[in-house]
């Protein structure tokens, strides 16, 4: 299939046919540098590479000191008991030990390290719209930085969130509504804070494509620790706005155009039920196919993307709900790579019953030894799903990320 262009959210590698990665270090922006733009531009701009290490080993000391812990390689490891009882041989990424508690961060110390290589000037404000994983981990790479960020959050914002927002310096908006006003109010005002010179700071591709830098480590790190079991059949990901999935996607596909894996891992996006603009727009998409075929359709997505992606609007007018509450975005902004991930390996969209999201979280918290949140197991309330459609094999290798810790836990 054609690539997506950069334009449609395809970021590609700066370092073409290579998966060089420095082996000696444990820090994910420093072992995989040579695979990230940061790096690249850092370097492109006249400094080195020791100049582009310090400034990471910096950066992650301060975040070390706000979070309590700095960046490190996290774990990708077999879920013997759980697979059993799925009837899989179940790889389980484990994102709960990262800084802040999820991959959110990746995201972050991605985009600040751009910002470091771009040389943007310390005062100029950064802006994100969220209430949760997101926020939290803008709010800790932005203190780390000393750069001033903007947060909007809607008034059912949780305490805790609040609270350590503003522990962090973090400047808040609370967004209400508007009347007449149509999607995510905080989203809106994050726009329009960003039209008027902030710079966005957010785990949102589509508004700032440096975001899915730091995140393609999240699939390096699986590429490398499934090294010696052999390559994954499948591999189901968690969607809200789409740009965990945009990353993994993309950093898998570069690995294998590197020769790191012999073939790539059928994809399996999943929505809940409560909220899933991305299997509507699957559906479009893949009923214009069956005519113009799927390049010819995704470029047609590609030049309008409205007619396909377009905002969830739930039974009689309700609120998205799941206790997945970490991928109720109403629109999936970053869809185009992952729909093209989709169809490129024979994967699907799959919408998962809140009774199998609650399911996934129980099992997973059970059978896994892993401190994870409903939103976070939502990729294996997937697989619940995809096998009782019989969508995956009995005995598959199939991978799962466990994107964020449950709080209080």
């Amino acid at each position: 299939m054609n690539r997506l262009t950069r334009g449609d959210g395809w970021l590609g590698s700066p370092a073409g046919d290579l998966f060089d990665v420095d082996t000696a270090a444990d820090n994910p922006f420093l072992r995989y540098r040579r695979l990230l733009w940061a790096h690249r531009r850092f370097t492109g701009s006249g400094r080195s590479d020791e100049d582009f290490v310090a400034e990471v080993e910096r950066l992650d000391r301060k975040v070390a000191e706000f979070d309590g812990r700095g960046f490190r390689v996290t774990p990708t490891r077999p879920a013997s008991e759980l697979g059993d009882r799925l009837g899989v041989e179940l790889w389980v990424k484990d994102e709960t030990g990262n800084v802040t508690g999820t991959h959110k961060a990746r995201h972050l110390m991605g985009l600040a390290l751009h910002l470091e290589a771009d040389g943007e000037a310390a005062e100029r404000p950064l802006a994100i719209a969220s209430c949760g994983n997101a926020a939290l981990a803008a709010a800790t790479v932005a203190r780390a930085a000393r750069r001033p960020l903007d947060v909007f959050i809607p008034p059912w914002a949780d305490g805790f969130v609040v609270d350590s927002l503003e522990g962090l310096g973090a400047r808040i908006e609370v967004c209400a509504r508007r009347p007449g006003e149509l999607g995510d109010p905080c989203f809106g005002r994050f726009r329009e804070d960003t039209a008027a010179g902030s710079l966005p700071f957010c785990a949102v591709a589509a508004e700032n494509i440096w975001t899915v830098d730091g995140g393609r480590t999240l699939a390096f790190e699986m590429i490398e620790s499934l090294a010696g079991a052999g390559d994954l059949d499948a591999l189901f990901v968690q969607v809200g706005g789409g740009a965990l999935a945009s990353s993994v996607v993309q950093g898998f596909v570069e690995a294998a155009d590197a020769g790191a894996i012999g073939r790539l891992p059928a994809f399996y996006a999943v929505q809940t039920e409560g909220c899933a603009p991305l299997r509507q727009a699957w559906e479009r998409l893949s009923a214009l196919s069956t005519e113009v075929g799927m390049d010819t359709a995704l470029e047609e997505a590609a030049a309008d993307p409205d007619r396909f992606m377009q905002p969830w609007a739930p039974p009689e007018g309700n609120a998205p709900q799941s206790i997945a509450t970490g991928i109720l975005d109403d629109v999936t902004y970053d869809w185009l790579p992952i729909v093209w991930g989709v169809a490129a390996t024979g994967g699907d969209v799959v919408v998962a019953p809140e009774s199998l999201v609650a399911d996934a979280h129980a099992l997973a918290r059970r059978w896994a030894d892993v401190p994870v949140d409903p939103t976070g197991t939502a990729g294996l309330a997937g697989l619940l799903a995809a096998r009782r459609a019989g969508l995956v094999a009995e005995g598959a290798r199939v991978g799962v990320l466990f994107t964020g810790v449950e709080r209080g836990t």
